[in-house]
Order: structure tokens, then C-alpha cells, then sequence
């Protein structure tokens, strides 16, 4: 099973940007999705974007236009560029890793925009 480790969050103001890391143990080559997750205090786990190992990707509305995955499979990360970040964006964002039937989750990384 792949380990995953994020990196990059921090405190940002509104406006500001992060790029977000997640680094598997192992190639993702063969890994069929990888998504970036996201949890804010009291809501559920939303789903935020995801890359496919053709490398199509998918987007939750809020942040179309703002945010941007990506994958360097050379270096097996998975990353997340987020610009003209929110306060609504404020959470703590996992990486998710699925390769049919296992799926992997990483520590999680904490996302804080001030406004």
C-alpha cells in the first residue's frame, strides 16, 4: 500500500496562494486516482480535484479557476497550486491515492486563509 505525505499548507491572507505537495512512497504511475480532499471544523470531507493516470482532471465547482493539479510522476507528488485563496478554503487538505481496491490517505496538511 502506498504512503502518502502532504506538505505546503500554512497561514495565507485572502488573495494569497499555497501550492500543496503530496509525496507517495512508491511510483503513481500505476495509481488510477489521485485527489486532494479537504475537511473544514464541523463539514465533511469534500472532495476538492482529482488527476487520473492519463492525467484528466476534475474539479469541485468552488474552486474552478482558482486551483490546478498536477502530477510529476518522475518524482511521485501530486500537487495542488491554489490561487486567490478564501477564507471559505480554510481546512485541512489529504491526499488520496486509489488503485482498485485500495485506497490511501495521507496525514493531512492545514490550509488557513485570513481574511
Amino acid at each position: 500500500q502506498v504512503q502518502l505525505v502532504e506538505s505546503g499548507g500554512g497561514l495565507v491572507q485572502a488573495g494569497g496562494s499555497l501550492r500543496l505537495s503530496c509525496a507517495a512512497s512508491r511510483s503513481i504511475v500505476s495509481l488510477s486516482v489521485i485527489s486532494w480532499y479537504r475537511q473544514a471544523p464541523g463539514k465533511q470531507r469534500e472532495l476538492v480535484a482529482r488527476i487520473t493516470s492519463s492525467g484528466a482532471t476534475n474539479y469541485t465547482d468552488s474552486v474552478k479557476g482558482r486551483f490546478t493539479i498536477s502530477r510529476d510522476n518522475a518524482k511521485n507528488t501530486v500537487y495542488l497550486q491554489m490561487n486567490s485563496l478564501k477564507p471559505e478554503d480554510t481546512a485541512v487538505y489529504y491526499c488520496n491515492a486509489f488503485s482498485y481496491p485500495r485506497s490511501s490517505w495521507g496525514q493531512g496538511t492545514q490550509v488557513t486563509v485570513s481574511s
